[in-house]
């Protein structure tokens, strides 16, 4: 699915401002009435990309007086960026880089919620001779967009374990291209389960994953409140058994400046809507009430907060 809206790089600076315009009531109670709502969403290929479209659709709905659009990113990084200068009110944005120094020191955003959780693939084609994360070592391998997810999980895995690539950054549906066609030895990617790129690889080639439950481990130890061991269900790619490897949240940001009652029903639309993301998104399947309030150390914006307050499950 691609992004609603023009390229990201068209969306006016100022379109942040626009939050500050007036309510009008509709069948869903007070909405903020605004030109505008712009969502950073993801890369080519990516889970961002898609769920973040949807959503912006879904919103469109609730929204009808207001141009609700995705745009395309480079991902996390990106798209914190781009919230920060008012290029975008919503953003999607991984655990691990939102909570990092660099990025906790800028106290212009907030959490909507925790929405579902990326798994990093370590891929390579069938006949590599690759079979584990060190036989990297020298290989060309992508890690990932640049200013995405991946690239700050990768860069932070590989000076963990002091490997050494030739590396690349590239997004997920080039990574998978090259890779079929020996370009590159490998791709590491931090996305939902399936995530397009690599679901449509597996379906017309050979490939494996390969296991990097010990490198969770090191991860989980010196960042506990990002990183978690997990697995990736053989039912996730064609031809492709359980493979242990680390997840992290995702979560979906807005500014401090949002309107209260636009985060509001941004919350409400996320967790009410979820069956109609996960009709085409089977992460979306994950948004719950329970998980969503788990958002780390970032603080939720008031408006989300006040409609968890009303929504606490029984």
């Amino acid at each position: 699915m691609r992004a609603r809206g023009p390229d990201r790089r068209s969306v006016l600076v100022g379109a942040a401002a626009a939050v500050v315009g007036g309510l009008t009531a509709c069948g869903h109670g007070s909405v903020p009435r605004l030109p505008e709502l712009v969502i950073a969403t993801g890369p080519p290929g990516a889970v961002y990309r898609e769920i973040g479209a949807e959503l912006a659709e879904v919103l469109g709905e609730r929204m009808p007086q207001t141009d609700v659009r995705s745009v395309e990113s480079g991902a996390s990084l990106d798209n914190l960026r781009l919230l920060a200068s008012g290029e975008a009110h919503l953003g999607l944005a991984s655990l691990d880089l939102v909570t990092a120094e660099e990025v906790t020191a800028d106290d212009d955003l907030s959490a909507i919620g925790r929405v579902y959780d990326s798994f990093l693939h370590l891929l390579v084609m069938a006949d590599s001779p690759v079979r584990e994360l060190a036989d990297l070592e020298g290989l060309r391998v992508s890690l990932g967009a640049p200013d995405s997810g991946t690239e700050f999980t990768t860069t932070r895995l590989a000076e963990a374990t002091g490997l050494s690539m030739e590396t690349a950054l590239l997004n997920q549906a080039d990574s998978a291209d090259l890779l079929s066609r020996g370009e590159l030895d490998a791709m590491l990617s931090l996305t939902g389960l399936p995530t397009p790129a690599i679901a449509s690889l597996a379906l017309r080639r050979t490939v494996r994953l390969i296991d990097l439950g010990e490198a969770a481990d090191v991860l989980a130890e010196t960042h506990p409140e990002a990183y978690f061991p997990a697995s990736i269900p053989a039912t996730t790619y064609e031809g492709v058994p359980t493979t242990r490897t680390l997840s992290i949240p995702n979560l979906l940001l807005c500014r401090n400046d949002l309107d209260d009652d636009l985060a509001h029903l941004v919350t409400d639309t996320l967790f009410t809507r979820a069956g109609r993301l996960a009709a085409t998104r089977p992460e979306a399947a994950q948004i719950n009430v329970r998980t969503g309030i788990s958002t780390g150390d970032v603080p939720l914006h008031p408006g989300a907060e006040r409609w968890y307050r009303e929504n606490k499950p029984i």
